[in-house]
């Protein structure tokens, strides 16, 4: 066994392995750009070796850089993690040359699958069903329309290096093509040095399910079992599960084992993923058809690990040290549900733009996942956290989600014995995560566990398309859970001002604190009162249970059975409650004078429409009109790249443009002015 091992990587994926490689007894070094020096995980390696500036074409994509540390620092072997190097066929060969021994698969099998076009040539060959599609090399954007027309629309395009749902647009029409392709090939040259793209078609109502592979040097080749993976936004996986809801043993069964045939057809071994499409509208389950591999360990391991029992960081690097495989087939079993939800650092009441910005305030809702390997058969060691609830982070509050890498904060792992368990767990622990000082989907991913589509288990990769067209402004809220709140901010609004009458110094005496409440909620009343151990609302008694001290930032209440966790922001009127996915506005005023607010003046914002405003820290790549230039309502007039995407910004209506304030190639900030409109 390897004694000293390098992870060339950041982030949660770097504290990962190094938890597991310290349970094995294996010492660990980190590397880190200028912007990570004060990472958690530069911290927790036993090692740190600086490589360069915070762009990762800088740091983390030199393989030099890394293999310089490797030789500075005496590791025997490389961990990848997964994104950067991890499915670089250069880089696992340069370790090879230097007596590195990669923790990952064969450099065949990474060149084989790794290249999307290569490997589903690959696929087809050896009889596997493909998605019909042109897998040659496409010259131009008229080239890739003739394509798209050939097809038939729609048609998926998609960067041949590409992966983690970047450099992918999907085209209804032939205009579609023509704005998407180059941003395409941009944005695959710019993430993975490798501008190609190939076209395919694309199957309506898709389930996105790929199939866990585990093999070693031995010529074992496993499948552990399947995860469901089709609620996505911009191909970006936002919600993972395992098992699916839709596959049946039959179905697993055939998935399973026509992914390890792929898989023994390029020598595979250690972790790796086949990722199907799978029509939805065929419940035999037989339609399903080869998307890609991803020749490394994927962000959504630990619901495979919780359903199983199988630590695949563990099985990594065990299997590049040469070990055979333990376990069997037979010995792969599914105990349990669990769901995973990534945690970005995005804003989904703005049409989930990237934020990024200091963590001002992060405590999840149990302690970062340790694996300590305790041995708790209930917890399978420790892989399914604290009563269920597992928490993979890197980040620490103070600390920065910069721009320069991916804007996943944590993420959020539960398990249960059933799937709504599972789901019931992450909406109580997505209530008892805080984070504050950017935007953050933490509403978002707790409205999708609780809507009725979720929880009947018909999931497309079109979910949150079709569900959210017109952007996401909160979970429903039912006229039960309000008055639950409106009792809560009677509560907590009596406590203040019970606190407030107790200053000394005052001119009179101390007075009683009001007792007396009109909570407004979206506009509807409800009047609260507080008569010593018993809490009205409108009428209606309300058992009421919690604990409040002026300053709590969150407020955990059981009211009328239910446990409820409320985040909590003081207003000038009243308070910003935050619970089971949405943000209520709450005005929380004594009834004597409550009527007084309507003759408050409102404040009418100012318009904004005639400027194009940057909506969020980024490249300006491309500026596509110039001073004096007419323009039409939903016209491109900008390139914004943030968080390694590319954002295309529109006019809202028609004009001409006025003054530009910005050129491509500048560095702008949120809201900066990029041109005005006459």
């Amino acid at each position: 066994m390897f004694k000293k091992i390098l992870i060339a990587n950041r982030g949660e994926i770097a504290c990962r392995v190094i938890k597991t490689a310290r349970r094995m007894g294996i010492q660990t070094v980190a590397v880190y750009s200028d912007a990570d020096a004060r990472a958690p995980f530069v911290q927790m390696a036993d090692e740190a070796v600086h490589i360069g500036p915070a762009p990762a074409a800088q740091s983390y994509l030199i393989a030099e850089k890394i293999i310089e540390a490797c030789k500075q620092t005496g590791a025997e072997a490389v961990h990848p993690g997964y994104g950067f190097l991890s499915e670089r066929t250069s880089f696992a060969e340069a370790l090879a040359a230097e007596g590195i021994e990669f923790i990952g698969p064969p450099v065949n099998a990474i060149a084989a699958m790794g290249d999307k076009i290569e490997s589903k040539k690959l696929a087809k060959e050896a009889g596997v069903n493909v998605v019909p599609g042109y897998v040659g090399e496409i010259e131009d954007t008229e080239h890739a329309v003739q394509i798209s027309n050939d097809i038939g629309y729609p048609v998926m395009m998609k960067a041949s290096a590409g992966g983690g749902g970047k450099g992918m647009r999907l085209a209804y029409s032939e205009k579609d093509v023509r704005e998407g392709f180059e941003s395409v090939k941009r944005e695959g040259l710019n993430s993975f040095g490798d501008d190609r793209v190939f076209i395919e078609k694309f199957i309506l109502n898709p389930r996105h399910i790929e199939i866990q592979i585990l093999g070693d040097k031995h010529g074992n080749i496993l499948y552990l079992n399947e995860r469901e993976c089709s609620i996505q936004r911009r191909h970006q996986k936002v919600v993972e599960e395992a098992p699916s809801p839709f596959v049946t043993e039959k179905m697993r069964k055939a998935m399973g084992e026509q992914c390890v045939a792929l898989s023994r057809a390029v020598g595979y071994y250690s972790a790796g993923t086949v990722e199907l499409i799978v029509s939805g509208a065929d419940p035999s389950g037989e339609s399903f058809y080869f998307l890609e591999m991803n020749t490394r360990l994927q962000v959504e391991h630990p619901v495979t690990e919780a359903i199983t029992g199988v630590d695949l960081v563990e099985q990594m690097i065990r299997v590049a040290a040469g070990e055979k495989l333990e376990m069997t087939q037979d010995d792969v079993k599914i105990d349990g549900w669990a769901i995973e939800n990534r945690v970005y650092a995005e804003d989904p009441y703005r049409g989930f733009l990237p934020s990024t910005g200091r963590l001002v305030r992060y405590s999840p809702p149990v302690a970062g996942w340790e694996d300590d390997g305790a041995e708790n058969p209930d917890n399978l060691n420790g892989r399914r956290g604290i009563d269920g609830i597992r928490v993979d982070d890197g980040v620490y509050e103070g600390g920065e989600v910069s721009m320069f890498y991916d804007p996943m904060i944590a993420k959020l792992i539960t398990w249960g014995k059933t799937r709504d368990e599972a789901a019931d767990k992450q909406i109580a622990a997505l209530d008892a995560f805080e984070i504050e000082g950017l935007g953050h989907n933490i509403d978002f991913v707790s409205a999708i566990m609780q809507h009725p589509r979720f929880r009947s288990g018909e999931l497309t990769t079109g979910f949150i398309a079709e569900e959210y067209p017109e952007g996401f402004t909160g979970a429903a809220t039912s006229e039960e859970l309000k008055v639950k709140l409106a009792a809560v901010a009677g509560f907590v609004a009596t406590a203040r001002s019970d606190r407030s009458r107790r200053i000394s110094g005052q001119l009179a005496d101390p007075t009683d604190p009001p007792a007396d409440w009109t909570v407004t909620i979206d506009k509807t009343d409800y009047v609260v009162v507080l008569d010593e151990d018993v809490v009205t609302v409108n009428g209606e008694e309300v058992e009421l249970a919690l604990e409040y001290t002026p300053g709590d930032r969150l407020v955990e209440a059981e009211v009328d059975g239910e446990d409820l966790g409320i985040k909590l922001e003081i207003t000038r009127t009243g308070f910003k409650m935050t619970t089971r996915g949405a943000i209520h506005k709450v005005d929380c005023l004594p009834t004597r004078v409550a009527y007084l607010s309507q003759h408050m003046i409102e404040k009418i914002p100012p318009d904004l429409s005639k400027f194009l405003i940057c909506p969020m820290p980024g490249l300006l790549v491309a500026l596509n009109v110039s001073e004096g230039e007419k323009v039409e309502a939903g016209q491109p007039l900008a390139v914004i790249e943030a968080m390694k995407m590319e954002n295309i910004l529109r006019a809202e209506k028609s004009g001409v443009v006025k003054s530009v304030n910005a050129k491509a190639g500048e560095s702008l900030a949120v809201d900066a002015v990029i041109l005005e409109m006459e």
